[in-house]
């Protein structure tokens, strides 16, 4: 029989599986609105509900001080709006599982930043996974098939990278959901004026397929949040961070199944070399912090 940290770790590991199944399914809905949509009412309309989502949670959120670190709230606001625009962007141009595959180039992306911006050293397991990384999105993309979804993509990528880097340098006392309140919120006048922009120079109105694809995903999108936030709650993130990377199994399948779009030997090379480095780097820190805990003071 399982102990209780047994059953945490895959109560955890289950919550990401799901969670993660839930994020793919919000980039289906807004694959589906298709790429002639007006990108920036959908993202006003999807930034309302899911500050009204948020808004539910208010005990959590930090009544005391709420501007306290308003400055880097404010980056990662702007970095948020970036990172929606290229998504949508990216998943409208490019297969389901193409696009994932180029997103998990975060984490990678976390790794160089964290050298440049706090001076850490990367160790040769991930300094492994940064040259296979981006050799893997090369064997993905193919240079000469680089368009604006592939550019998208990596543009979407980078914006993840800097919102998570700057989650260091907000304060230790404010709890996610003021965090993820925090970056919507500000985050909402600027694309307030680009949806205006958008609704007096284009020709398409109020579209229904953008309102709708913003309602949905932003539904979805909350529930992937909430997942993680439970899941890592309940065990140390090392040891379920491997979990995350089933979305691009979901997204392949997806893919595969809803949009016909089938992995071929360059998309399967490439997501191995993104992800097989990224899950042994895990791996080998759950080790070390194990062994750690093990050794005697």
């Amino acid at each position: 029989m399982l102990d209780a940290s047994g059953k945490h770790l895959n109560t955890a590991i289950l919550l990401l599986v799901a969670g993660n199944f839930m994020a793919i399914i919000a980039d289906v809905i807004v694959k589906i609105m298709g790429s002639d949509a007006p990108v920036f009412q959908h993202m006003f309309v999807r930034t309302l509900i899911i500050i009204v989502l948020l808004s539910t949670l208010y005990r959590q959120l930090d009544w005391q001080t709420p501007l306290s670190g308003v400055g880097f709230h404010l980056l990662r606001a702007m970095f948020n709006v970036i990172g929606m625009f290229a998504i949508i962007t990216a998943l409208t141009l490019l297969p389901l599982a193409t696009a994932n595959a180029v997103f998990y180039l975060a984490p990678i992306l976390v790794m160089l930043l964290a050298v440049v911006l706090f001076k850490e050293r990367l160790t040769r397991w991930s300094l492994l996974a940064v040259i296979s990384g981006f050799l893997g999105v090369i064997v993905i993309l193919r240079p000469v098939e680089l368009g604006w979804g592939a550019l998208a993509a990596l543009a979407g990528a980078w914006a993840l990278a800097f919102n998570a880097v700057l989650v260091r340098k907000l304060p230790k006392h404010q709890s996610t959901v003021h965090k993820l309140m925090m970056s919507n919120l500000l985050a909402l006048p600027v694309i307030f004026t680009l949806f205006i922009w958008e609704f007096m120079t284009g020709d398409t109105g109020w579209h229904r397929g953008a309102i709708l694809a913003a309602a949905g995903s932003s539904v979805f999108v909350m529930a992937y949040s909430i997942s993680v936030l439970k899941a890592y709650k309940t065990v140390d993130a090392n040891q379920v961070t491997s979990a995350e990377y089933t979305g691009l199994i979901w997204a392949a399948l997806i893919g595969w199944i809803w949009f016909a779009e089938v992995p071929d030997l360059w998309f399967v090379a490439g997501s191995a070399m993104i992800v097989i480095p990224l899950v042994l780097l895990s791996l080998q820190q759950n080790r070390q912090r194990s062994t750690l805990k093990k050794t005697p003071a």
